[in-house]
């Protein structure tokens, strides 16, 4: 769910929009790959993310002089962690953090949005998770099969091994789910993940969609793709391309502190509205704003991504330094960031 910088990279080798000339280019993108340092069990492993951005940098600032003009206000980069370019998986940590100070000028295109929050800085552009699209089209089941079940979800209700005296994770909201709904019969909730998910949501009314470490998650595109009307838990969420995807329309959102009175609030949403909802979800280019297939197609991730970089031009004056003139603290974050990669 993190590679969206690797398929951006990728993406950007064979487009049209790239120039071999920087002279003629309006933004400069540095593909650092921060998520593919992993843990034993393949997890990203944040920590030593801000001293490989600092050093990748230093290493453009050094040897091309497109960076030291604007000190990166003309660049973008991919930063697909829980908290983006805070770099921790954990909020209250990732908060005490901040946005790497070398990153204040740049634009950040990041799967993490929260309105008012402190890794979520102005201009950024918020995308969706990587979800394989591959994978997806493989399980794809006959649209008019009928939606039998009510309430969808599968994943971690509690995080015992990172947030052991529980009420952390998820803000409580994942635990509050469990404990109102696990009996109830129109909600199929389960931490099991069986092979027929992905059918599964295809046969499937409503898909829970709450934060977990973080307010995004994947469940958000497989709900959009499957036609599934996303029931989204996370407070102040900021979605992806809005401009693109009308989210108020095809899916419901829940306060965090309204989730034990979840079954009554969908209970209560007319058969036309929800039949609306998944008129809109039916439309293929709202599916397709939510993926990164490979080749890009018109319409994709990709494509969103590009518009949203086309409205930030054409750049202010404020952009271009004055000769001699610096504003980025390069010593400043914590002091475990500036250490040498």
């Amino acid at each position: 769910m993190f590679a969206a910088e690797i398929f951006m990279h990728r993406f950007l080798l064979s487009s049209a929009v790239r120039t071999f000339n920087p002279e003629e280019a309006d933004w400069f993108y540095t593909p650092v790959y921060t998520t593919c340092d992993l843990t034993p069990s393949g997890l990203p492993l944040p920590f030593k993310s801000p001293r490989m951005m600092r050093s990748a940098i230093e290493l453009i600032a050094t040897n091309w002089p497109y960076w030291n003009r604007s000190e990166g206000a003309d660049h973008f980069f991919v930063t697909p962690h829980d908290f983006g370019a805070c770099f921790h998986y954990q909020e209250e940590k990732a908060i005490g953090r901040g946005i790497l100070p070398l990153l204040q000028r740049a634009t950040l295109v990041q799967t993490f949005g929260q309105k008012n929050h402190v890794c979520l800085k102005d201009g950024s552009i918020t995308i969706p998770p990587f979800a394989p699209p591959q994978k997806m089209q493989a399980h794809l089941i006959p649209s008019d099969t009928p939606r039998s079940i009510f309430v969808y979800f599968r994943g971690l209700f509690y995080d015992t091994s990172n947030d052991p005296e529980g009420g952390y994770y998820a803000r409580g909201a994942r635990a509050s789910v469990w404990e109102n709904f696990k009996n109830n019969p129109l909600f199929d909730i389960s931490t099991d993940h069986p092979p027929t998910y992905y059918e599964d949501m295809q046969r499937s009314v409503f898909c829970l969609c709450p934060l977990g470490w973080a307010p995004w998650s994947p469940r958000l595109v497989e709900a959009v793709v499957f036609g599934c009307i996303p029931v989204i838990i996370a407070d102040d969420i900021v979605l992806p391309f809005a401009d693109a995807i009308p989210w108020e329309e095809i899916g419901v959102f829940v306060a965090e502190e309204d989730v034990p009175k979840l079954d009554s609030i969908l209970t209560s949403i007319p058969t036309d509205v929800i039949l609306r909802k998944q008129r809109l979800l039916a439309n293929p280019s709202m599916k397709q704003a939510m993926l990164f297939p490979q080749p890009a197609q018109p319409g994709d991730a990709f494509h969103q991504i590009l518009n949203g970089l086309a409205r930030k031009l054409p750049h202010g004056d404020n952009v271009f330094l004055k000769p001699g003139e610096r504003v980025l603290n390069w010593t400043a974050g914590p002091p475990g960031d500036l250490k040498p990669w």
